[in-house]
């Protein structure tokens, strides 16, 4: 019986999985051949024993080399996945400065046409549009970014190398924007009219209307474009092997202001004209969006990627809105003191959250790769740490800030000197508005960047993926310390003295 509970130990060893054979035990059965032959000693006959030992060395062998060959073949599917080695310096800048410009530029023209059509009758009578802007630019924040890092995530993870995944992971997310989109606007638009009409104590129906329409359309046509480049964007970086995360997020951004802001203006002006003539349109527009709302939410909800966010996703989409929309009041109540202020608010507003996003999403992305979620990987142990560490550390994430704030001032320099080349707005560049100007930026990008690193780990910590809800809240904080920065700035120059006779046109 001995024997047999031995031969028992040694095969139970080998088959709860050990990848290596028991102490005094070797490949050639030596241990496991003399258990053996005491047991047919036991039953007998010499040829009993040869045939015992044969078997069982056979069998143990056999075992053994389907234990290895599985561990072979588990291996690699391990490391799959694992990311790139570390990314360096030259390597960050390249990857995020080049998207970052072509951001801008967006953020340029978005600029440019907010500084036109605010002179619009739409924009005069209906000032609470200007409510709007904020909020509805922040949507590439609260849905497309969000969209591209969560891609970039799962890219990163190796689960876009399929078509079938690409396809359940396109029509998913697609369906699920759409639906946060139509929800979002329609909730702009009522932040809107509550913030602009309440302080009047006035209401006007088509007014109302119009504004609930132009946002629903906007925000819809929006983030249906923008949806499609991000992915499209995610599936060329895998390809050409660039991080998704250095490029995704700016390219949302780059388009995202300038589509937005055109999208807002023409429906905007053309549902005016329509209020004497058509005044059923509006209503017609608010009702068909409205009742595409439950299908996309089902389309959502059959989907294994979304369903999760569909449920879980609307808190930071809805505070962040509303979070933008405080910027939006900023935004209404300086633009009638500094005509001025229009062709920036996009820019400053677009660079810091253009940034924070890149960041937020690299750090979701290693915590993803290297941790579980609730847990922090050992290096990342702490959450709050001081703004020295963040900025000045060796490595890591700190390195990517450094790398971050160092082109906050080259790229606000190109975009300013950009404006006035094309002589737009009403803000002559002075020495010392710009400088004024640029340490409003820093301050902003550098607050931004710093809540972003404890943002993230608190949340991950918490079991709330950063991924679904960081990046709305950072660039809706992006959006209101942008606007009210700037505001300060203007007020401030306009305090001392630099009063160029375009300031306050």
């Amino acid at each position: 019986m001995t024997n047999m509970n031995e031969i028992d130990n040694i095969l139970g060893a080998y088959e709860s999985g050990s990848e290596m054979p028991p102490k005094g035990a070797s490949k050639k059965g030596g241990r496991h051949r003399k258990g053996r032959k005491n047991m047919a000693s036991l039953n007998g006959t010499a040829e009993d024993e040869v045939s015992l030992m044969a078997a069982g060395e056979l069998e143990l062998d056999d075992d053994f080399q389907l234990l290895h060959d599985t561990k072979r073949k588990k291996q690699p599917s391990a490391a799959k996945h694992k990311f790139e080695p570390e990314e360096n310096v030259s390597t960050i800048a390249v990857q995020v400065f080049i998207p970052f410009l072509v951001a801008g530029l967006g953020m340029v023209g978005a600029g440019l046409v907010l500084d036109i059509v605010q002179h619009w009758e739409v924009f005069r009578v209906v000032s609470e549009v200007f409510i709007l802007v904020p909020a509805l630019l922040g949507l590439k924040g609260n849905l497309e970014m969000t969209l591209a890092s969560r891609l970039s995530t799962q890219a990163n993870l190796g689960y876009m190398d399929t078509p079938k995944q690409q396809w359940s992971l396109i029509v998913g997310n697609l369906s699920l924007i759409q639906c946060q989109a139509i929800v979002v606007g329609f909730l702009a638009s009522m932040a809107a009219m509550i913030m602009g009409w309440i302080p009047e104590g006035k209401f006007d129906i088509d007014h109302g209307l119009l504004l609930c329409a132009s946002s629903l359309v906007t925000a819809s046509l929006a983030s249906f474009v923008l949806g499609i480049v991000m992915i499209a964007v995610i599936l060329a970086s895998r390809k050409f092997n660039i991080n998704p995360d250095n490029v995704a997020t700016p390219i949302a951004a780059s388009m995202g202001d300038l589509i937005t802001i055109t999208l807002l203006s023409w429906i905007a002006s053309l549902l005016f004209e329509a209020i004497g003539t058509r005044p059923w349109l509006a209503p017609l527009i608010i009702g068909f969006c409205l009742l595409l709302t439950p299908f996309w939410a089902w389309l959502c909800r059959q989907n294994k990627y979304t369903k999760e966010v569909l449920s879980s996703g609307w808190t930071p989409v809805v505070l962040a809105m509303l979070i933008s929309s405080i910027g939006g009041v900023i935004l209404d109540l300086t633009v009638a003191l500094f005509k001025g202020i229009a062709v920036f608010q996009p820019v400053i507003n677009g660079v810091g959250g253009n940034l924070v996003a890149v960041q937020a999403s690299r750090i979701s992305t290693s915590l993803h790769r290297d941790g579980k979620l609730g847990v922090l990987p050992s290096y990342a142990s702490k959450i709050c740490i001081n703004p020295i560490t963040v900025f000045c550390a060796k490595g890591g994430h700190a390195r990517t800030a450094r790398v971050l704030m160092a082109m906050v001032i080259p790229g606000h320099l190109i975009f300013s000197y950009t404006i006035s080349y094309l002589q737009a707005g009403h803000t002559s560049l002075t020495p010392i508005f710009v400088v004024i100007y640029l340490i409003a930026a820093v301050i902003q990008v550098f607050l931004l960047l710093y809540v972003a690193h404890v943002m993230v780990h608190w949340m991950w910590t918490k079991r709330i993926d950063p991924d679904n809800s960081a990046i709305p809240y950072l660039t809706a904080l992006g959006d209101l310390l942008g606007t009210g920065l700037l505001a300060m700035a203007f007020q401030f120059l306009y305090v001392i003295g630099d009063r160029d006779s375009d300031v306050g046109d």
